[in-house]
């Protein structure tokens, strides 16, 4: 299986090391608050333009990676 690279990271020079999205100012709290809110996806989305649908999913995918490989540990 080829890796891409990741949707999101951190770095200490933008938002204090505040997990973003790559090549955004965006939180991926920011994200999850929506949906946690009951929020759809697509209005995130609108909200926050500097995000690609993909780059979301792909996001979400890695979030719930990591907490299935925290769980089996």
């Amino acid at each position: 299986m080829v890796s891409r690279p990741s949707a999101i990271h951190r770095d200490p020079e933008i938002l204090g090391g505040t997990l973003i999205f790559v090549g955004t100012r965006v939180p991926f709290k920011n994200l999850i608050d929506y949906l946690a809110g009951g929020h759809p996806l697509s209005e995130f989305l609108e909200d926050f333009p500097s995000v690609a649908r993909g780059q979301a999913i792909q996001a979400l995918d890695e979030a719930q990676q990591a907490l299935e490989d925290r769980a089996s540990m």
